[in-house]
């Protein structure tokens, strides 16, 4: 898996949150099989520029082009309300359209019970299509009462992160270059091109996912 790029996007609440505690436990899974990998945490970047889409703030510019620069993206939200977080949405928002297009995307999620899951498809997983994602693999979904108690780490191994470890497997097998994962999902379009390094400004005018080019 040399060469191959995973950045986790998550929209975490906290430093020590449920969600960052998942995806560090996904990411060192990912980084044994020798992955490199990288946690960006949309509460750190400039919400002024985020809220903007504002790229020439360092900040937002690196956001962007981390995203535009990996293979696969593991985007990572706690759910309120029965959908994915503001933070994530604005983050999603201030990307270019075809941000994803050509990437292997691992949707996980983190709620206070089994009645948010549904969440993760008739929300988020329409968002990663319009966005050109290549591949959306089988989503995951953990509720409080999954976590071990004590903020003790994640430990993928027992039997009760099965569905986790089972969904880390299709996103690696996704990332290689077995010619049957190339055909999972949708190409690159062709007619997508950066100039400049204006991708994704025009959320800066209030529009939206779905309306811009990169």
């Amino acid at each position: 898996m040399n060469g191959r790029k995973v950045l986790a996007i998550s929209a975490s609440p906290s430093e020590m949150s449920k969600t960052v505690r998942l995806v560090e436990a996904v990411l060192g899974v990912l980084r044994a099989q020798g992955i490199d990998t990288e946690h960006l945490v949309l509460r750190d970047l400039d919400p002024a520029a985020l809220l903007a889409a504002d790229f020439r703030v360092p900040s937002l510019a690196a956001f962007r082009d981390k995203v535009v620069g990996a293979h696969g993206l593991i985007v990572a939200t706690p759910i309120y309300k029965a959908s994915f977080s503001g933070l994530l949405k604005a983050g999603l928002d201030a990307l270019p359209q075809f941000a994803f297009a050509g990437k292997v995307v691992l949707p996980l999620a983190t709620g206070g019970s089994l009645a948010h899951v549904l969440a993760l498809d008739y929300g988020l997983r329409p968002v990663f299509q319009s966005m050109g994602a290549r591949h959306v693999v089988q989503s995951h979904f953990a509720s409080d009462s999954d976590f071990p108690r004590g903020g003790e780490d994640i430990v993928l191994s027992e039997p009760s992160w099965a569905g986790l470890r089972f969904a880390c497997d299709n996103f690696v097998y996704s990332l290689t270059d077995d010619h049957r994962a190339s055909m999972l999902g949708h190409p690159r379009p062709p007619n997508v091109v950066r100039q400049n390094g204006e991708a994704g400004q025009a959320g800066a005018n209030g529009t939206s996912i779905g309306t811009r080019l990169a």
